[in-house]
C-alpha cells in the first residue's frame, strides 16, 4: 500500500491556486472537468506531498486538517510568500515536542505543516 491522499474540499479555483501554488509552492500535477463549467478536480504536489482538491460537492467537508510533516520547517516558513496577504503564520513551540506552522486554505481546510523539534 502507499499512503492514502487526502481530497480537500474547494470553492474558488483562482484563490486556491493562488494559495496552494503561489503561496504554498505545491505544483499542479493534472486537471480534469467533465466539461468547461462543470466543477474542478486536481492534483497537488510539493515534494512527497499529494493533495486532491475537488469543487465536486460531497467530495471533503469544509473545515478538514492536514498534518504534514516536513523535514526543516524552518526552511519551510521562510520559503512562505511574504506578499501573501490572507496569513502570516509563525512557527509554534508544542508542548508535545514538535513545532508548527498552521495555515488555513480559502476553503477553510487547516495544514498543520510540523517538524520535530
Amino acid at each position: 500500500m502507499r499512503p492514502p491522499v487526502p481530497v480537500l474540499r474547494s470553492f474558488d479555483t483562482r484563490r486556491a491556486r493562488d494559495f496552494w501554488i503561489g503561496y504554498l509552492g505545491f505544483e499542479i500535477a493534472w486537471e480534469h472537468r467533465f466539461a468547461p463549467d462543470l466543477p474542478l478536480y486536481m492534483e497537488l504536489r510539493r515534494g512527497d506531498c499529494v493533495v486532491h482538491l475537488s469543487e465536486h460537492h460531497g467530495d471533503g467537508s469544509p473545515g478538514a486538517r492536514l498534518r504534514i510533516e516536513v523535514a526543516d520547517i524552518d526552511a519551510f516558513h521562510a520559503a512562505l510568500d511574504p506578499a501573501y496577504r490572507y496569513a502570516r503564520p509563525e512557527i509554534e513551540e508544542t508542548p508535545w515536542g514538535a513545532r508548527e506552522v498552521r495555515v488555513t486554505d480559502p476553503s477553510g481546510n487547516v495544514l498543520l505543516f510540523w517538524a520535530p523539534a
